[in-house]
């Protein structure tokens, strides 16, 4: 995770050089993907995602738009809930932004009565400037640990 941080960062002081304007707000960028998702607003979170973006999560690569919206957010999002992210590296310019760190999430029982789990891990999302001045997610990472029974 170190290694990736770190090339991003690099990424943006080239990107800096050559780029006006004020920097992205990613903390807020992130915050408006967390609020979204916890609230169960499934749509709003698919506006959010770039027409490119790309999923990882161990071995699952979702890309695109329609895959990343259908087989993450809408397939995943009934059974992920509380979604909270610990920052640990965090870096932006005009066109690009980044946050990495760790996350945790209650995972919800699919079947009521089921016992439910905590899940956490590592994250990192990468924001770009779209066309229309628009932010959006561009490339998610997840890296998550075992899930384990709640207490």
């Amino acid at each position: 995770m170190k290694t990736i941080a770190q090339f991003f960062a690099l990424a943006f002081l080239f990107a800096a050089c050559n780029k006006g304007g004020e920097p992205a707000k990613v903390e807020a960028l992130n915050q408006q993907f967390i609020q979204a998702w916890n609230n169960k607003e499934a749509e709003k979170v698919v506006g959010l995602l770039d027409d490119n973006v790309q999923f990882l999560q161990g071995e699952t690569r979702f890309a695109g738009k329609s895959e990343v919206a259908d087989k993450w957010v809408r397939a995943t999002m009934p059974t992920i809930g509380n979604l909270k992210l610990s920052t640990v590296s965090t870096a932006a310019d005009t066109q690009v932004a980044y946050e990495a760190g760790t996350y945790s999430v209650d995972v919800l029982p699919e079947v009521a009565g089921e016992p439910g789990g905590l899940g956490s891990g590592n994250f990192m999302l990468l924001w770009k400037k779209a066309a229309d001045d628009s932010w959006k997610l561009s490339y998610a990472q997840l890296e998550g640990l075992p899930v384990k029974a709640k207490q």
